[in-house]
């Protein structure tokens, strides 16, 4: 899929993800070794984004499961057709067809319906579709011992149908924002990365791609702001997506540099808590950042 680590910073930066040496050993290992990725980090860094972009990248499919609490193997893998089934014995009543052979019928791939990880056991392109269980940390612990049997092997059994494998093992990213541990046992199935925030010259990077028709000078400004507030103390601090959404409610403002006034209307691009918005508030902390503020890009 890959033949260097170079070539994995090409593929991305063609989709615009700017991923350093450290992303893009873990991605071209995990490509030569067939092994997952399990990426954790804080909301908005980016994590999700990298599935996006080497499923656009690659040429290949991207089947995303969004895990959530009570999420069970059903509908994680697959369901039966209820109503097509019906459908079809009340026709088979209506025509006098032999039970039996209805019976194994209804029970046929005609009648399944593939969840997403079925539908990367089954996709038999000519590439590997990219597979990616997002926010496993969000979802039971019963069902991080059922991805254990799927990501172990790469096929499932169907009771009616038997066993189902991989025509080609699909490419899987699974990503934890850390809202609780998750077991060792998955972990070591994977290659493990920590995404944190980006430096400012990739963060600068990243909105000059992001965000079209951005003034050079505000997109320094922004990114040297969001580096400075991160290194405060807020209960949720803003990651990159939130420095992408802020510098293109900017350009929409037809803003060119940051001042009091541009901050204080715009900070709901940049906080998603009252909790915080008033601690940036308190502390005064836009008087003190605006003077550290580069004046020219």
């Amino acid at each position: 899929m890959f033949e260097s680590i170079d070539d994995v910073r090409r593929l991305l930066a063609g989709q615009n993800y700017f991923a350093d040496r450290e992303i893009a050993t873990v991605v071209f290992l995990a490509a030569k070794l067939q092994k997952p990725i399990f990426l954790e980090g804080e909301a908005g860094v980016g994590k999700t984004e990298i599935a996006k972009a080497l499923a656009a990248g690659m040429g290949s499919p991207l089947i995303r499961l969004q895990c959530y609490e009570g999420l069970d193997a059903h509908h994680a893998l697959y369901e039966w057709n209820y109503a097509k089934q019906l459908l079809r014995i009340k026709l088979a009543e209506a025509g006098g067809e032999d039970a039996h052979a209805v019976e194994r019928e209804l029970f046929s791939r005609d009648y399944l319906i593939p969840r997403p990880l079925l539908q990367a056991l089954l996709a038999d392109g000519p590439n590997p579709p990219v597979l990616l269980i997002d926010e496993v940390d969000r979802a039971d612990e019963e069902f991080e011992a059922f991805l254990l049997e799927i990501l172990a092997d790469f096929q499932i059994s169907i009771p009616e149908l038997g066993t189902i494998r991989a025509h080609r093992p699909p490419f899987v990213v699974l990503t934890s924002n850390r809202t609780r541990e998750i077991h060792d046992a998955l972990k070591r199935r994977c290659l493990y990365l920590w995404i944190g925030y980006p430096s400012f010259e990739r963060e600068l990077a990243i909105v000059r791609a992001k965000v079209p028709g951005i003034d050079e000078r505000l997109a320094a400004q922004l990114c040297a702001f969001m580096q400075r507030l991160r290194q405060e103390d807020f209960y949720k601090k803003p990651g990159v997506a939130e420095t992408i959404d802020w510098g293109m409610a900017l350009v929409a403002l037809h803003r060119d540099a940051l001042d009091e006034e541009t901050i204080e209307a715009t900070l709901g691009c940049i906080f998603k808590y009252a909790e915080d918005i008033e601690a940036f508030r308190r502390r005064g902390l836009w008087q003190r950042f605006l003077a550290e503020l580069p004046q020219r890009a």
